[in-house]
């Protein structure tokens, strides 16, 4: 790993049995500004690992550093958006972001707060939903907003766990195409768990492809990363444009063969 990287993970084992760990000797990196998406069959310790770098869960084993400091639990400076967009029932698109906002800067004025809040409300087009609660909304317009939630904090790195696995396949790459956007003006590192390869291979400048934990005739294997890939497509690449660009097909049919063969016993 780079001596320099934003983000390392090293030697990270999760295990509820200690005989048979989920996944262990897990190492990577993630360079300021790099999107990094992983994909693995269920079970294999994706969103372990997620929660592991929001600080919402614990590993058995290993560290995880941010800049130079090691993280022991939640913080502002990690944005994170679920795959359920988590926002409160009771209150309005306006207050649910302004909620974050006010926990990260406690000393701003209302309207102050509210001038940021309609800064990304503007950047993910909610803005005629302003007041609406969440009970008014599609499932893509209740995304966006947790996506307005998570860049308004203007967290250092942000986290995704499938957030678009729930939309249909329309308002899926509508908001892609939005994402991709904000990252790309933003300069954001991400990470994040998806089970679409076309999405990893829209999104990511790389891609880590983890196993599962299997019985082999040597014994018991946890899940590890596998194998990490470098996207070599264009970065400005758009989803319209994905299939004909030249190494496309190579690289999802390597990402395919693996999940299939390789993934798990």
């Amino acid at each position: 790993m780079s001596p320099s990287a934003f983000l390392k993970v090293e030697n990270l084992a999760k295990a509820f049995m200690l005989e048979r760990p989920v996944f262990a000797d897990v190492n990577f990196a993630l360079d300021q500004g790099e999107f990094v998406c992983i994909i693995g069959h269920s079970g294999c310790g994706k969103t372990t690992i997620l929660n592991v770098l929001a600080g919402l869960d614990t590993a058995s084993e290993g560290h995880v550093f941010m800049d130079g400091r090691e993280l022991n639990g939640p913080g502002l400076e990690r944005g994170v958006v679920f795959q359920s967009h988590a926002l409160m029932p009771w209150l309005s698109v306006r207050r649910n972001i302004a909620f974050a906002v006010e926990s990260r800067w406690p000393e701003w004025k209302r309207a102050q707060v509210d001038a940021h809040v309609r800064t990304f409300v503007d950047m993910v087009g909610l803005t005629a939903a302003l007041d609406r609660k969440p009970s008014e909304l599609s499932g893509g317009m209740k995304q966006r907003v947790g996506i307005a939630r998570a860049f308004a904090i203007q967290p250092r790195m942000l986290l995704l766990d499938e957030p678009f696995g729930a939309l249909d396949a329309l308002t899926r790459g509508t908001i892609q195409d939005e994402l991709m956007g904000i990252v790309r003006e933003t300069r954001q590192t991400v990470f994040m768990i998806t089970h679409d390869v076309d999405e990893a291979i829209l999104l990511a400048d790389r891609i880590l492809l983890m196993s599962n934990g299997q019985d082999t005739a040597e014994g018991y294997v946890p899940g590890r990363i596998a194998e990490v890939v470098a996207n070599p497509l264009p970065r400005e690449r758009t989803r319209a444009g994905l299939h004909h660009l030249g190494g496309y097909y190579e690289l999802r049919n390597h990402i395919v063969d693996f999940l299939v063969s390789r993934a798990r016993a």
